[in-house]
């Protein structure tokens, strides 16, 4: 996908990049949870048949193993080092992505038994897939200063759809498509628009994404 040839992009510096991606902060999203029906897909891209989620502290297919890669996409960012950067958040996004897509098929497996239980795992699905909107978002913002807008743009639209246009970070993804041109209609038209209260899902379930930042998919 090229729109430098029919969509006028907006130049920016690296540095107001680095600044947007320094003050993200994490948001109380409306995402939409991954569907508890397709099949978890592999995580690790060197060794995919060895990763298996744990709590362990080490372990990449982890919470923690998730947020030391964001970590270390932020420390490259900071060194303008922007492929590996792009590297580690892709990475974050795919390990993000898969421990909701478990904790959902265990909070589907649990419904109707233990509400305790089936709460606890829904909990955990909103929270990773939040985190792995955030992850794409930054990504997203990586591949601007790449000057790579064919990359950031399915990146930006999944966010949107995911976290729905009213919520901080789905406000903030499609002001990045207005900034890119993709898009030309302002949003919110006049101030901002309010956050409707809700901590779950507004639609059906999102697949998982694709290991390719163009996909439109997750």
């Amino acid at each position: 996908m090229n729109f430098s040839g029919t969509v006028p992009i907006i130049r920016f510096t690296s540095l107001a990049v680095i600044a947007a991606l320094s003050f993200l902060s994490p948001v109380n999203a409306q995402v939409q949870l991954p569907s508890g029906s397709n099949q978890p897909q592999p995580i690790d891209p060197n060794d995919p048949n060895n990763l298996r989620p744990t709590a362990q502290n080490n372990s990449l297919l982890s919470l923690e193993g998730g947020k030391r890669l964001m970590a270390d996409a932020s420390n490259a960012v900071s060194s303008q080092n922007y492929d590996v950067a792009a590297k580690k958040l892709q990475e974050a996004r795919l390990v993000f992505n898969q421990l909701s897509n478990f904790y959902q098929d265990l909070n589907s497996s649990f419904s109707g038994i233990d509400t305790r239980v089936a709460d606890a795992q829904r909990k955990k699905a909103l929270e990773t897939a939040q985190m792995r909107d955030e992850a794409t978002y930054q990504l997203a913002l990586v591949h601007r200063a790449q000057n790579k807008p064919e990359l950031a743009v399915p990146l930006l639209i999944q966010i949107v759809k995911s976290q729905n246009p009213t919520r901080d970070l789905g406000k903030k993804a499609y002001q990045q498509l207005l900034e890119l041109g993709f898009v030309d209609a302002p949003f919110p038209r006049g101030g901002s628009a309010s956050s409707p209260p809700s901590s779950s899902p507004s639609s059906s379930p999102s697949s998982s994404p694709s290991s390719s930042p163009s996909s439109p998919k997750k």
